[in-house]
């Protein structure tokens, strides 16, 4: 494509989420031909646009709870850059729910030293 003849929608496919024409009719189940019109100025359908985001991890929040977080194709990107597996988030839900004597001790420490740690930061 020559660069008198780039979209909006060529530069959000191609340079925005990095997607190739195959790739961007495979994730969005439409053909290759349908693609190539939304290159040439066709509107892209608001899910469509909504899943090439998430493809490469650019966007996952459907509400302000989710804001920050981010998927990169088999982890969860923490707001805080952290990377986490699907595993490690249902072993952190199970150990919230076991809730134990010991893990609720261990949770008021971290909870102390997490707080400790934010102020120290703030005084900065």
């Amino acid at each position: 494509m020559k660069y008198h003849e780039m979209t909006k929608n060529y530069i959000f496919r191609e340079f925005e989420c990095g997607l190739s024409i195959e790739e961007t009719a495979k994730l969005c189940f439409k053909s290759v031909k349908t693609v190539k019109e939304w290159d040439k100025g066709k509107e892209i359908p608001k899910v469509c646009k909504r899943i090439m985001r998430m493809s490469k991890g650019r966007e996952l929040f459907t509400s302000e709870d989710w804001r920050g977080f981010k998927v990169h194709f088999d982890k969860l990107e923490l707001p805080t850059g952290d990377m986490v597996s699907a595993q490690q988030v249902l072993t952190g839900i199970a150990l919230l729910e076991i809730q134990s004597e010991l893990e609720l001790k261990i949770a008021h420490k971290i909870l102390r030293y997490a707080r400790a740690i934010s102020r120290i930061n703030n005084k900065r």
